[in-house]
This record gives structure tokens, sequence and C-alpha cells, in this order.
């Protein structure tokens, strides 16, 4: 079959099937790229920051429009209100956040049974990497900048412990502050008070935290994933008919040679030779177990 395959037009055939198998490749790869695409780009418009009064109201949804946004606020902390939670990582170490309750200045106040008359916000000022290390929040009257994010999850069936908190998440922080506060919180950039910094990269234990923009949600397109697979069988046929065609070639070429075989080894018909017509006729006779006997002559009656 390798000798069928070395034809120049099946050579010819198969630079033209692996031609054709690359085109679907390329698809294949264009349509599995289009599948895992980004929900939305990353928006340039959350690296300005805003006052958090007027990003987002207390005690209401959370929009996923302003996550990752910068903001500000002005207001205290109190340090009868911070807890640790642990399992979060800087620079590959495994540490601990410092989360503190921060009193909003200007805050709409909630109302309703259990409100209370100052709106707060959890805000994670530092990481580290003993609990030992965690300070106080600094006292007084502190600007803070930070990035909002949306409140994360607590652990089912998890006790912390004292003084400590499964995530940084705002029913479950409220319970044990016993406060108001917004569906969210800060991840602190800078801490000033007075014009002076007072946050985590003043203090050497601390380590601050450096959270960027998030990267944008991916959704998977399956009717596009779907297309990129089936892109990669087309170009699995390409070749599969070349291989059918040349196999039909090579039979062609077996039959050819097996008749060509069958019609040298028939040996020729052979004729009896033509007898002359009288020694037919003897060989007849003589052959003849009942030969005819002649009639004999009938005798004249002579008067």
């Amino acid at each position: 079959m390798l000798k069928t395959a070395l034809k120049p037009r099946w050579i010819a055939g198969l630079v033209f099937a692996i031609a054709i198998s690359g085109v679907f490749v390329l698809l294949s790869q264009w349509q599995f790229g289009r599948s895992t695409q980004a929900e939305a780009p990353v928006s340039t418009t959350t690296e300005e920051t805003r006052p958090l009064t007027s990003v987002l109201q207390p005690g209401g949804f959370f929009p996923g429009s302003v996550a990752d946004q910068m903001v500000s606020a002005t207001g205290s902390y109190d340090p009868q209100k911070q807890v640790l939670v642990p399992g979060r990582l800087n620079d590959g170490a495994k540490g601990y956040w410092i989360v503190s309750a921060f009193a909003v200045k200007d805050a709409p106040a909630l109302l309703g049974r259990g409100a209370t008359p100052q709106t707060w916000i959890p805000v994670a000022r530092g990481w580290v990497a003993d609990p030992a290390d965690a300070v106080a929040p600094p006292p007084g009257t502190i600007e803070l900048t930070g990035r909002l994010l949306p409140s994360e999850s607590p652990l089912p069936q998890t006790d912390p412990g004292p003084g400590r908190a499964s995530a940084v998440s705002v029913a479950e922080l409220i319970n044990d502050w016993n406060i108001s506060s917004y569906p969210g919180f800060v991840a602190a950039s800078t801490e000033l008070a007075g014009g002076t910094d007072v946050g985590a990269s003043a203090t050497g234990d601390v380590k601050p935290l450096r959270i960027g923009p998030q990267p944008p949600v991916q959704q998977v397109n399956w009717l596009n994933l779907f297309y990129s697979v089936e892109w990669v069988v087309f170009a699995g046929f390409a070749l599969f008919i070349w291989w059918r065609l040349v196999k039909d070639d090579y039979r062609r070429d077996l039959e050819d040679e097996l008749d060509e075989e069958l019609a040298g080894d028939e040996p020729p018909a052979q004729h009896p030779p033509a007898q002359h017509p009288t020694a037919q006729h003897t060989a007849e006779q003589a052959t003849d177990p009942h030969p005819t006997a002649p009639h004999p002559t009938d005798p004249r009656v002579q008067s």
C-alpha cells in the first residue's frame, strides 16, 4: 500500500488534505478562544477614587457595578470591634487579615429594629503571619482610601473561635459587633491621621493589602466549544478520506494483477482434428455393433 501512496497524485492529495486539516485546526482554536471570553472588559473607571457615601448605600444589596471601585471615607475605628480572618495568602505565605469596624462619617443611618445610630463598614487593614503581631486600629479621625469589595460568604459549620471570623462576611460580623453596616467591605490602601500615614505600611509586622482590580468573570460559551470540537473532527475526516481513496486504489491494483495472473495460467483451447467424410463413415461402421446387412439381390426369373 505504501507503493500506491507514493504515487504522485496521492502525494499531492496528501498535501492538500494536510492543508485542509490545518485550516480546520485553526478554526477550532479560534472557536475555542471565543468560548472562554470575558463577560466584560476590565473597567478603568474603578481606579478613580470616589466617596463611599455616593457609591454604596447601607441596608441594601451590593450591586456588581461598584465592585472593585476605589473609595474614600472619613471616620474612626472601634478597637473593640476587630477580628482576624485566617487562611489568607501574602506572597505565597498563609496568614491572617486584620478586619476592623470603621464608623463612616455622614453615612445614612438605618431605621428599624436592631439598627444602630451609626453606620459602619468592615475594613481589611492588613496582613500578619502571626496572630500575636496584630495591632489595634489607629485612634482618632482617619481618612481612609481603599478598594470596595462585596461581602464574602461565611464558612458553614465552622467555629472560628473568639476574636476570629471565618470570612469577611458582613452577615457574620454584624452579629458579632451588633452594628448597622454597609453590604460590603473595604480593603485599605491608605489610612491617614492628620496627614500622617498610620496604616499597615507604617507598621513593621503588619503588611499592607495590595489588592488590584479583580479579573472579569469568565463565561463558557458551550456552542463555540462544540464548534471547536467539530472542526477537529473535520480535520481528521479530511485525512481519513485521503487514506480511504489510497486504499481503494491499492485494491484496484491488486485486482488488476490477479486478473493478469489468471489470464496467463489458462491453457489454450484444443479442437479435434478434422476427418475426411469417407474415413468418418468407415469409422462409424467399425464402431457400430449391429451393422446393417446388405439385402440380397432378388433372382431374376427366366422364361
